[in-house]
């Protein structure tokens, strides 16, 4: 690649060895992907983890004079104030979330603990060019908002957050941003967890760049978010379109960049229904607990399981995921109080794919998000999968029908 003195400078060593290492490392991403250049990012997000590789290579990064010339946000871990009073974390486990909130520190990170950055408190602006890892970040920022970012592992969005540049390739340039797969929704898409079961249509869309038509004129932040999150869970995909709706694509033909489509995919509900059946457990069961939350609850949602639980008792654990910015305006607000006074409770800075719910292992749980049925299987924990107010009365109950 060719580097300006300023990169070149960072791969020679004159910024610190730990500038060098994050350099050494994009500069072999870059060419891999056969980049010619490197250009600067204004943002960043990492997908932080608590677990020991990620968190040997941030603090081998520290302890080598490393800080972030471009601030990221950072993904949850698991709230350590929350879950050591409540002895619900290991001391081994609290030690390396310490560890890791200390090195993320000392790198210069926002600590934000948050998957949604995307909605609330890192919002790249469209054309953007941008570092994101976590799943549901990066098909966010580069559909909905129209910035510009591949999707970052946690360890190369740290680093470009630590040089403040970025290897040109694959989504940065305008010509490999457009879609080549047309999906035809045929499905009613009336609520958000439609749109997660749209996302789950991953292996039926296949490798690409979806362009969806047939959605309703208006795709609430929710839908895009839980869109977004299951089609990185059940493929893996950067970027898509919606007709009419996303920036890059006003027409079919913007979509597509004048081409025609490599092939065609209808959906339908039948296909979203037999999803389902795939990927859930078995209904008209018990279940230990309810959990929401993966990705980060927004404000609107705490509000609506609020309004749906006042005043009444909720029959089995439940427990819902934000961000500290969503927690602290249902504090204010009094939705806190509505949840905990049912028996639920909202839990800050936290993911459920984490030591401290080791109480849940061998349990049956409930959720509207297929991403949370997913990642914590490998802890134990296993899933109905049901629409949200589904959930909401089956903590209330104790049963899902």
């Amino acid at each position: 690649m060719k580097l300006t003195q300023v990169q070149q400078d960072m791969l020679d060593g004159k910024y610190g060895k730990g500038t060098q290492y994050a350099m050494k490392i994009q500069v072999a991403i870059g060419e891999s992907f056969k980049a010619e250049r490197m250009v600067p990012i204004t943002r960043a997000h990492v997908a932080l983890s608590n677990q020991e590789a990620d968190l040997w290579f941030a603090e081998k990064l520290l302890n080598s004079g490393a800080k972030c010339r471009v601030a990221p946000t950072v993904n949850p871990g698991f709230c350590l104030s929350y879950f050591t009073e409540k002895n619900m974390a290991s001391e081994e486990d609290a030690n390396l979330m310490q560890r890791t909130h200390n090195a993320y520190k000392g790198l210069g990170a926002i600590l934000s603990y948050n998957c949604t950055p995307y909605i609330d408190t890192n919002v790249p602006n469209f054309g953007e060019i941008v570092a994101y890892s976590e799943s549901s970040a990066t098909p966010y920022a580069n559909a909905v908002w129209g910035a510009k970012s591949n999707r970052e592992g946690a360890n190369s969005a740290l680093c470009a957050a630590i040089t403040g540049y970025v290897p040109e390739y694959g989504l940065l340039l305008d010509e490999n941003r457009k879609g080549n797969i047309l999906v035809e929704v045929q499905a009613h898409m009336n609520t958000p967890f439609d749109y997660h079961m749209l996302g789950m249509m991953g292996k039926k869309i296949g490798k690409g760049i979806p362009v969806f038509t047939g959605l309703p004129k208006y795709v609430s932040k929710e839908d895009l978010r839980n869109l977004g999150a299951q089609l990185n869970t059940s493929g893996a995909y950067d970027m898509y379109h919606i007709v009419g709706f996303t920036p890059e694509a006003p027409t079919l033909e913007a979509a597509f960049g004048g081409k025609e489509p490599l092939r065609k995919v209808i959906i339908t509900d039948e296909d979203l229904k037999e999803e389902l059946n795939i990927i859930s457990l078995e209904g008209n069961r018990q279940i230990d607990f309810a959990m929401f939350g993966c990705p980060h609850f927004t404000l609107d949602e705490v509000k609506h399981i609020a309004n749906k639980i006042e005043g009444k008792k909720l029959q089995k654990e439940m427990w819902i995921l934000t961000s500290s910015h969503v927690k602290e305006m249902a504090d204010r607000m009094g939705f806190t109080e509505i949840i905990e006074s049912s028996g639920g409770a909202i839990v800050p800075d936290t993911c459920p794919d984490q030591p401290c719910w080791r109480h849940l292992k061998g349990k049956i749980g409930i959720t509207e998000s297929p991403k949370c049925a997913y990642y914590p299987q490998r802890r134990g924990i296993h899933f109905v999968i049901r629409d949200l107010d589904t959930c909401i009365e089956a903590a209330l109950t104790g049963e899902v029908k």
